[in-house]
């Protein structure tokens, strides 16, 4: 299984990237945010950073770059995208997810280990987790503040397309204390209606090693990886 990583000008967690699609056996290919061709890849990773130093708005330039013309192809045929941290931003301004990530309500950039819950395990990306499994993973951003309009926030609730929310760190909820960025809903991450982009603002590729305080986002990455390999 080949698993694309793109590399935009400002991209600082691409390497991280990497380092996680190779611990769980996947082939990473590096593409350059000018390349058009996705060279084979099976699956496709935004990495975090600050792709063309957040100019005009976290994402905006970025979602205009040649690659984004392949990725947002792939997605629409059904193959599986992540996009982690400035990657979430870049997938909703690409409109592959609805919503925006504006600016943290603290007017702070957060960078701290939060306590997510896993929402649903009914989705590639989730699937060797357990339904309500708390987890320990880094976040870095600015801009992690999860927005929709009323209507898209109850069709990602009703629609079990919620993946991971804030919550305390016994797993329960309470909006105000545990979320760090003032998201709508607590909410740390979603996918589309077909179940197969994904865009969170927490980095489970800082999070594969207990060693290093956390190896809560390696079961991402080996759920990935089995789904397509399979």
């Amino acid at each position: 299984m080949k698993v694309g990583v793109v590399t935009f000008p400002g991209s600082n967690c691409d390497d991280d990237a990497v380092a996680a699609v190779a611990a769980v056996g996947a082939v990473p290919v590096r593409l350059w945010h000018k390349a058009h061709d996705l060279q084979g890849a099976d699956a496709i990773v935004l990495p975090g950073g600050f792709s063309y130093g957040d100019y005009l708005r976290a994402g905006a330039i970025a979602r205009f770059a040649p690659i984004m013309r392949e990725v947002i192809a792939f997605a629409e045929r059904g193959g599986p995208v992540i996009g982690i941290c400035n990657g979430f931003q870049i997938l909703c301004e690409a409109q592959l997810l609805p919503g925006a990530l504006l600016r943290n309500d603290s007017l702070q950039f957060r960078s701290e280990t939060v306590a997510l819950r896993v929402e649903t395990t009914a989705t590639r990306f989730t699937a060797r987790y357990a339904p309500g499994q708390v987890l320990r993973i880094p976040i870095a951003h600015g801009d992690g503040r999860y927005t929709a309009d009323a209507g898209t926030l109850a069709a990602l609730e009703g629609d079990g397309r919620v993946v991971f929310r804030y919550v305390r760190p016994d797993g329960t909820r309470d909006d105000a204390a545990a979320t760090p960025n003032g998201a709508m809903h607590a909410i740390a991450g979603i996918v589309n209606t077909a179940g197969n982009v994904l865009g969170m603002m927490p980095h489970p590729e800082r999070a594969l090693d207990a060693a290093l305080g956390s190896a809560d986002g390696l079961p991402l990455f080996e759920g990935l990886f089995a789904t397509v390999s399979a």
